[in-house]
């Protein structure tokens, strides 16, 4: 109790010498440098210094131990020798010169065309008188480009090339996160331009060129001219987290190895049996919740960190104490802050009225679904709307009924309870379908075929006819 109360302590004047600090700032310049000491720096962007966090940390590593050495000790067994192939990981980072290729032709032209059309729209838009003309044209040239070159581009590759998941998730969540960024350099360097005045037409208020490039890899999605800066770097520090999250990359490895392939490759042999089904839900929370945790630490902790330290990027609140929440409308604005953010200021402040709350509330929620859904149907290259549903339906009600009103640890409880059986019901029915596509494929499939889950209609009978016809 009384070093929590010392770190709460420490915490608060932090904080207050912080917005000190803002607050003697001008409004219109931000400070390019914000000088941080190594602890508070620590404080800031290093939650696992404190020691009961490090302690859950050590714990994971240890069940990782234990992952890796079940592992081997299974193979010995079976084949009479260590068998050290991560054939999984090579398959799921199959075809990566091509993914390499594509990333740079998406990231090289987000790097010139929003920035030159802003550039020659902003030199004609203060003295033009046809400036609603110009601002559809320039407009609609954007759209173009976001739609073919963002939208159309990266998708056919991956469905052109029948790319492996992970490669496919390194595409289109780029293709994701290059467009949010351009909307966000877009719509804040807009309104800046309109409110110029005719008789300050020289004065082009457009950022430097640097200063795109700088938003372009920092992490964060809502676009400033400058932002908070450190005053070195921690290259130690980089090299740590990037090593964490090769280690989270094999980490999931055994997850899947030990705990869902075996489960899950014969289970499309089977006929459809309810009680079956429960027992795969509820045997698939452990490494749903492992999932989770793995893809919070390695993306939200590690690889954001490492990119804001090595561009002395000031903020680190990429994420909040969302472990500690009590609603889920507070575990949504706290898990992910970078996205939350960038939903906040585009989707529901933007094109919302703030009279109608809870239909802004909706139009965040299906914007976010349909986004999840469209990426994880497009890596895993079917259309099985669990996430759409989950987060449409049980989501939007729990985000009602649990709202920020709930307080106590009973709440707490009941949050967690339910985010635990979403993650088996994901892990079991995507892992159902995966192998289910593969068993029982369909040699020309219709439009119904593609929407129809290929697990409701495989059967032994089907499986074993199709696997005949293949050796044929």
């Amino acid at each position: 109790a009384d070093l929590m109360r010392q770190f709460d302590t420490q915490v608060n004047e932090f904080m207050d010498s912080l917005i000190e600090e803002s607050a003697s700032l001008g409004s219109s310049h931000v400070s390019t440098v914000f000088p941080l000491s190594d602890k508070e720096k620590s404080k800031l962007s290093d939650l696992f210094e404190v020691n009961h966090i490090r302690t859950i940390y050590h714990m994971f590593i240890a069940l990782l131990i234990l992952f890796i050495f079940s592992t081997l000790v299974v193979d010995f067994i079976d084949e009479g020798r260590l068998v050290l192939e991560f054939d999984l990981l090579v398959y799921a980072f199959g075809q990566f010169p091509l993914v390499v290729v594509t990333w740079m032709c998406m990231f090289l032209s987000t790097l010139v065309v929003p920035y030159v059309l802003l550039s020659v729209w902003a030199s004609v838009y203060p003295t033009s008188n046809h400036r609603a003309l110009w601002t559809v044209l320039a407009g609609s040239l954007l759209l173009l480009y976001q739609g073919l070159c963002l939208g159309f581009l990266p998708t056919y590759v991956v469905l052109k090339n029948g790319l492996p998941p992970a490669s496919c998730f390194i595409l289109i969540l780029e293709q994701v996160r290059l467009i949010m960024k351009a909307h966000s350099f877009i719509r804040e360097n807009v309104p800046r331009v309109r409110s110029l005045e005719r008789n300050k037409a020289n004065s082009l208020d457009v950022p430097q060129f640097t200063q795109y490039i700088y938003f372009l890899f920092a992490p964060t999605l809502i676009y400033r001219d400058n932002y908070p800066r450190n005053p070195c770097i921690r290259w130690g520090y980089v090299a740590t987290t990037f090593s964490q999250v090769l280690g989270c990359l094999f980490y999931a490895y055994y997850i899947f190895v030990r705990l869902c392939i075996p489960q899950f490759r014969s289970i499309s042999m089977q006929l459809f049996d309810l009680r079956a089904m429960v027992l795969y839900v509820f045997n698939s929370i452990l490494p749903g919740v492992l999932v989770l945790f793995l893809a919070f630490f390695a993306f939200l902790h590690c690889w954001l960190n490492a990119f804001a330290e090595m561009l002395r990027f000031g903020d680190r609140m990429f994420y909040k104490d969302w472990w500690n929440s009590t609603s889920f409308a507070n575990y949504y604005r706290t898990w992910n802050v970078v996205v939350h953010d960038w939903l906040y200021y585009y989707v529901y402040r933007d094109f919302l009225s703030k009279r109608f709350r809870a239909a802004a509330m909706l139009v965040v929620f299906t914007v976010s679904a349909v986004v999840h859904e469209y990426v994880l149907a497009i890596c895993f290259g079917f259309f099985y709307p669990v996430m759409f549903c989950l987060f449409m339906c049980f989501g939007m009600v729990f985000n009602f009924v649990l709202n920020d009103r709930r307080k106590g640890p009973i709440w707490n409880v009941i949050m967690w309870t339910a985010l635990f059986l979403g993650q088996g019901v994901l892990i079991c029915l995507y892992s159902q379908e995966w192998y289910a596509q593969r068993f029982c494929p369909i040699q020309e499939p219709s439009f119904l075929d593609l929407l129809k889950p290929r697990s409701w209609t495989c059967t032994p009978q089907t499986n074993t006819y199709i696997r005949l016809i293949c050796f044929m």
